[in-house]
């Protein structure tokens, strides 16, 4: 049976919200050091504002650190002001070739903070799912009134919108209960 237009543009839709959600969260700091952490901060390289990544290679280390090395020596001090500008709170150890970003450990208090803003932006894409539900559903009613589907087409496409609804927001609470572990592991 071939999927209603309508129920695949709910789930499309819906797909979008939980992998933005995804991104965003690859964002935000935790305990761990991550090159994501450093995709959002720009570098003028030659009057054009540059992720970090596509100026140099970024090394995790074992000692919770992160080592930048920049193809172009000169970038090495752009660099380091912009991690300094940044919200990052870290301050970049220069040696001449490269810069290492120590991450200190992280207090209880720093990683209940991370979970809550994880919390809040997994909300958000809930929030976004539900919308679209509203959305698709107002769509039936409106065929439903149209006389173009019948009252038990719509109730079936309801039903449908609604467990594909279920399925996105179970997925979005995995990806929450994931990212809660990796904030709070030592």
């Amino acid at each position: 049976m071939q999927k209603h237009p309508i129920l695949k543009d709910a789930d499309s839709k819906m797909k979008k919200s939980v992998l933005a959600i995804e991104e965003e969260l690859k964002h935000l700091r935790t305990g761990r050091p991550s090159p994501a952490v450093l995709e959002e901060i720009k570098v003028d390289y030659y009057g054009t504002p540059t992720p970090i990544n596509q100026l140099s290679t970024i090394t995790v280390g074992n000692d919770r650190s992160l080592t930048i090395k920049p193809w172009d020596k000169n970038m090495l001090k752009p660099i380091e002001k912009a991690i300094l500008a940044s919200d990052l709170g870290l301050n970049p150890i220069n040696d001449g070739t490269t810069l290492k970003l120590v991450f200190p450990t992280p207090t209880t208090e720093q990683r209940q903070k991370w979970v809550k803003k994880a919390k809040d932006i997994v909300e958000q894409g809930k929030i976004a799912v539900r919308n679209v539900r509203r959305e698709s559903i107002k769509d039936v009613k409106k065929m439903q009134n149209e006389g173009t589907i019948s009252e038990d087409d719509a109730r079936r496409l309801e039903d449908e919108i609604q467990k594909i609804t279920d399925e996105h927001i179970k997925e979005l609470d995995k990806i929450f209960e994931n990212k809660e572990k990796e904030i709070m592991e030592f």
